[in-house]
């Protein structure tokens, strides 16, 4: 009757249509139990036995020659064919191969001889390792993807490649817990002729694992039809291990000598030894095996507590005398064998001759890698014994099963017997299948089910292989904790108390190239991993210092703490503690003026560098004096935001016309600009200048040199439509959106007095001031004055020489080309201050000032026509080696009582490109006549990205510098 899922009854016991996967035998035999059939055979009493271990390195599998050898027919396929379905539990991962189980059961009935074969196929067999193989290599290449550098898929780093052959290893020895919790016989399958002392390894692991797992293998076998000892031990009865090795050629014995032949030549003949050389062999190997498994403790005298058992007064190890051969070799011989004719045959027949000298001859069935060995082959004449063949090894040993007589290794002075039962097919289906459920599938459907349950307490125990098996990861993970402690001192080696996130990079550096002097194996990845975890928390317990860098690149002293709120006092008994940042740097600045000098603390924001130290100062000096106050924002709203630090969108189309409409257009302008040129905004290039017609640099106009009077410049529509809801939270700068105001302003424009409080002979009596730089240098601007006479005259003609103009003076310079009434006399002084507070003027870029009495000759053209550096190497350098920096702070311009306007227009680059250019919140400012007036250029540059710092050695001081075009005169 047809079973579930498609197989014949027959093959419910695998009796007719060859190996199939134990998974579906055990499936198709409780279907056919369930549904009321009987499989055929399914009461008959069966002996289990067990093949697994290792396969040469050869296309064909010497364990499922091994069945088709003691069954005499071709039970197994010649060349293994691939399964798509790689483990029996797991069919559907095929992504991961970390998440495969590369070990498949195979089983085969023999109902003559009522022997159920288990074959077990792991990645010891060369088909499996290939297809693990293949499988790492398609995952990394497809880890890699197509551009990785070397164009070829990366390499599986050594930790990940270890513990993949280490989890193989461990789904292995659960394939063979339960093959030792199933079998009454298992045969351990080698292809050389010495014994692999890792089994040893891999015995004490499954029986500590066995031992582990034995009260959940109970629970699952308890409502089975077994009897009472099988669920108590969880297993039919201690199984018998039996050996087979494959001699591969390494044991020779030289053929018998031919005819006419000495075999020994002139020495004497050795006497004939009872056992042949493959029979000595046999022994060795089994004295050897039993020795090293007592000695390890997998063999006691009690059997009953044994893993398995080898018998006492039978031989449990098997020498198969194989070629080694290919198979395709063997093929070929067999076919040469059969095809020529034999010395025999022609005595038979000898009418055969000539193109009929071949011919196809029917031998007995030859095996292709475990030959059976016939007794007459193994016979001698000289007495030795004779060698049995591997089925009558195997058979005395089935017999013994089948017979229920089971097996008595037990040894010693008191021998315990130990349990036996032979189970009928269906009793055997029932309990093999909740094992293999819990021991290979590792089912889990139901959290709450007992399966469940058992599942995840067997893989929680899988642990205690490691132990066992990982010996590699052990002696690595040892190797590494010892090189933790050295590479933990190097990390606190010359550490301060509280150190930078800077500081503690480079000590774990060094820390891991101490560890990795020493650390070796798989766990060097882990334990490197917890040393950056330990030198982190030792780091951040208590050593962390404040990250936050003061606006002169200055690093907070104190360990990580947090900025006091509104209204909150500083409490640095608090963890954290609650501090405002310091540097303990300090410097010595001047007031807005310069008349007042006072110490101050290194800035961390913005408002303390540029607004709050010189408010301070404003109470005692320079509150009185008259002042330019640059244009701040004024809220509309009780709760201002901060700007975004994105681009203003531009306004639409309809209100640049009514903003055109609104704005009367003077004659030469047009009115095709757009908006940000009408507005009279730079567009965010760096260096660039606010439009102006008079506004060049390099003309003659913008040096007071000539030019018409001109109406004074008519407030932008910035000024006047500035926001009342957003504020600017940084300074104004190229880069910044347009129309926001910050809430304070950075600049300072104050006037001394007027233009004769400066005496162009003594300089300016101010503090800090070297001697011999506290002079402004002289600007003559060339004037025009013109009397009602001189209304009719033609502009465009000079007078001729030593001939007065009418109307004019009669006092004329002899050799001049003008006179002394046709020019004013302004003072420029370009001043800069260091940190110590010491200050001086310089006449040009990079020339200080140095006057030795009378006042300076030099002209400050030079000077306006050029840029002059924001930062330069202080005139007294103190003993260290690293440079003093002055910055340049104030600019000082003395405007004489003369029919002309002086503008400013400051700009200051502080940084190389793309650093934006910073100006003051009204970009030109008019300075009235008749006046010694100041200009305080900002401590600091912040932007909304962050500081501009000051320059480093290695870093040019020309990059950071204050254009050109900062003063221009503009006749009346």
């Amino acid at each position: 009757m047809p079973l579930p899922g498609g197989l014949p009854a027959g093959a419910a016991m695998g009796a007719a249509v060859g190996p199939v996967s134990l998974r579906e035998l055990l499936l198709a035999a409780t279907a056919a139990a369930e549904g009321g059939g009987a499989a055929a055979g399914g009461d008959e009493e069966v002996c289990v036995v067990g093949i697994f271990g290792k396969t040469a390195l050869q296309l064909c599998s010497e364990k499922a020659a091994l069945v088709s050898t003691v069954c005499d027919r071709q039970v197994f396929p010649l060349f293994e064919q691939e399964d798509p379905e790689l483990a029996d539990g797991d069919p559907g991962q095929e992504g991961d191969p970390a998440t495969k189980d590369y070990n498949q059961l195979q089983a085969y009935y023999s109902q003559e001889s009522r022997v159920l074969y288990l074959v077990l196929t792991s990645i010891c067999d060369t088909p499996q390792l290939l297809r693990a193989c293949g499988d790492l290599a398609a995952a990394e290449s497809r880890e890699s993807g197509p551009g990785h550098p070397s164009g070829g898929p990366a390499p599986l780093p050594h930790a990940e490649a270890h513990e993949f052959w280490k989890h193989q290893e461990k789904l292995h020895c659960l394939s063979l817990l339960y093959l030792f919790s199933v079998c009454h016989i298992l045969l351990l399958v080698h292809p050389t002729c010495s014994f692999d002392i890792t089994y040893d390894r891999v015995f004490r692991a499954l029986d500590g694992l066995r031992q582990k797992v034995l009260p959940s293998l109970k629970a699952a076998i308890k409502d089975c039809p077994v009897g009472k000892e099988w669920k108590l031990n969880c297993r039919p009865c201690p199984p018998r291990l039996l050996f087979l090795f494959q001699l591969n050629g390494a044991l020779k014995v030289d053929p018998l000598p031919g005819r006419g032949q000495d075999p020994c030549g002139h020495l004497e003949k050795p006497p004939p030894k009872k056992h042949s050389p493959k029979r000595r062999l046999q022994h060795a190997l089994e004295d050897q095996i039993y020795r090293i498994f007592r000695k390890s403790r997998v063999l006691t005298n009690q059997s009953i507590n044994c893993l398995f058992t080898v018998p006492a007064n039978q031989a449990f190890v098997y020498i198969v005398a194989g070629d080694g051969d290919d198979p395709v070799a063997v093929l070929l011989d067999q076919l040469r064998n059969n095809c020529t004719m034999r010395e025999t045959d022609s005595l038979l027949a000898p009418t055969l001759s000539g193109p009929r000298r071949y011919q196809m001859m029917r031998h007995g069935r030859q095996q292709l890698s475990f030959h059976a060995e016939s007794s007459s082959s193994s016979s001698s004449s000289s007495g030795q014994l004779v060698d049995c063949t591997l089925k009558e090894f195997l058979w005395q040993h089935v017999e013994l099963v089948l017979s229920k007589k089971g097996f008595d290794d037990s040894v010693g002075r008191n021998p315990q017997p130990s349990h036996f039962e032979l189970p009928t097919y269906q009793k055997w289906v029932a309990a093999a299948l909740k094992l293999y459920e819990v021991t290979i599938e590792g089912k889990d459907d139901d959290p709450t089910s007992l399966t469940g349950e058992l599942s995840s307490k067997i893989m929680g125990s899988i642990k205690v292989l490691e132990s066992y098996l990982d010996i590699d990861t052990k002696f690595s993970e040892n190797r590494c904790q010892k090189a933790l402690p050295m590479a933990h001192s190097a990390y606190q080696s010359n550490l301060p108390h509280n150190y930078t996130m800077t500081v503690h990079k480079n000590q774990l550096a060094q820390a891991l190239r101490v560890y990795s002097q020493h650390a070796r194996g798989p766990a060097f990845h882990k334990y490197a991993m917890q040393l950056n975890e330990d030198c982190y928390k030792f780091w951040s317990n208590g050593h962390q210092l404040c990250e936050e860098r003061s606006l002169t690149d200055q690093h907070c002293v104190h360990k990580f703490h947090l900025l006091p709120k509104a209204g909150e006092k500083p409490e640095a008994d608090r963890n954290p503690p609650i501090l405002y940042h310091n540097s303990r740097a300090r410097s010595t600045g001047a007031c807005n003026c310069g008349r007042k000098q006072a110490p101050r603390d290194d800035p961390f924001d913005i408002k303390a560098a540029n607004y709050d130290f010189y408010q301070l100062l404003e109470e005692k000096c320079c509150g009185k004096l008259e002042h330019i106050n640059f244009p701040i924002f004024q809220p509309s709203t009780p709760d201002p935001a901060p700007a975004r630090d994105e681009s203003s969108p531009a306004p639409p189309e309809g209100e640049i016309e009514k903003l055109k409409e609104k704005e009367p257009q003077t004659q030469g302008e047009s009115t095709g600009l757009s908006l940000a040129l009408s507005l009279g905004q730079s567009t965010g290039s760096l260096g660039t200048y606010p439009p102006d017609a008079q506004g060049g640099g390099d003309n003659a106009e913008s040096h007071g040199q000539s030019g018409d009077s001109k109406s004074e410049k008519r407030p932008s529509l910035v000024d006047r439509q500035a926001s009342t809801v957003e504020y600017l939270p940084g300074m104004l700068h190229s880069n910044c959106p347009k129309g926001l105001l910050p809430k304070f302003s950075s600049w300072s424009l104050v006037k001394l007095g007027p233009a004769k409080a400066y005496n162009f002979h003594t300089g300016l009596d101010q503090q800090g001031f070297i001697p011999g730089t506290n002079y402004l240098m002289p600007w003559d601007i060339v004037i025009r004055t013109r009397t009602e006479d001189e209304g009719d005259l033609d502009t465009n003609s000079w007078p001729a020489p030593n001939k007065a103009v009418p109307g004019k003076r009669s006092a004329v310079v002899m050799g001049r080309g003008r006179r002394r009434d046709d020019i004013a006399r302004a003072f420029v002084g370009f001043e800069y201050e260091d940190a110590r507070g010491r200050r001086f003027m310089c006449s040009g870029p990079d020339k200080v000032m140095k006057v030795m009495g009378g006042g300076p000759k030099e002209s400050a053209i030079k000077a306006l026509n050029s840029d002059m550096p924001l930062y330069i190497l202080s005139s007294t350098q103190g003993r260290g080696l690293k440079p003093h920096y002055a910055q340049f702070m104030r600019l000082f311009v003395v405007v004489p009582d003369a029919p002309l306007q002086i503008t400013l227009t400051p700009q200051v680059q502080p940084g190389p490109p793309p650093c934006p250019v910073f100006y003051p919140e009204k970009q030109e400012i008019t300075l009235p006549s008749d006046g010694l007036w100041v200009l305080r250029f900002p401590y600091a540059y912040v932007t909304e990205r962050g500081p501009c710092f000051p320059p480093k050695e290695s870093q040019q001081l020309m990059s950071y510098k204050v254009l050109r075009g900062i003063l221009k005169a503009i006749t009346q």
